[in-house]
């Protein structure tokens, strides 16, 4: 039998998915606008400068921004035309690839790091008081522990 959401589960549900992509459009939008690049761009440019020596496996890049293996590819490959993003093959095993952060992909990503901070700050923590901020990061761990793989 199907246990159908209450009313209050409903507006929970329908509040967290439309809040959600609310501020992923905004923040895609102030990204395309500044800088250029789509968001799903953005976070691949932080995980690679993130990393050790700025490079990672392309599936454990692909697992960073929760992608597929053949949409990180299409993204990585148009970062390459960009100049941002190199992909290098591994000596040791031919079937892994890394991608690689080059110095200019660096450059681009602390170029469009401020206005992009300054984005979040205003479409998701001003709107926020302390309480409800811990209380959201709460929330998303409890959903994340029992999501990700």
């Amino acid at each position: 039998m199907t246990r159908w959401l209450d009313d209050d589960e409903q507006r929970a549900w329908r509040a967290f998915l439309t809040a959600s992509q609310l501020v992923q459009e905004e923040l895609d939008r102030q990204l395309q606008r500044d800088s250029g690049m789509p968001h799903a761009y953005y976070a691949v440019l932080v995980k690679l400068s993130e990393a050790p020596d700025r490079m990672l496996r392309m599936s454990e890049l692909a697992a960073e921004v929760n992608s597929s293996q053949s949409r990180l590819s299409h993204a990585v490959a148009r970062l390459e035309d960009r100049g941002w993003v190199r992909r290098e093959r591994c000596a040791a095993d031919r079937r892994v690839s890394w991608a690689v952060l080059t110095d200019e992909g660096f450059a681009v990503l602390a170029a469009a790091a401020p206005g992009h901070v300054e984005a979040v700050r205003q479409c998701f923590f001003e709107l926020l008081d302390p309480e409800q901020l811990h209380r959201l990061t709460e929330i998303c761990t409890v959903l994340l522990r029992k999501a990700a793989p």
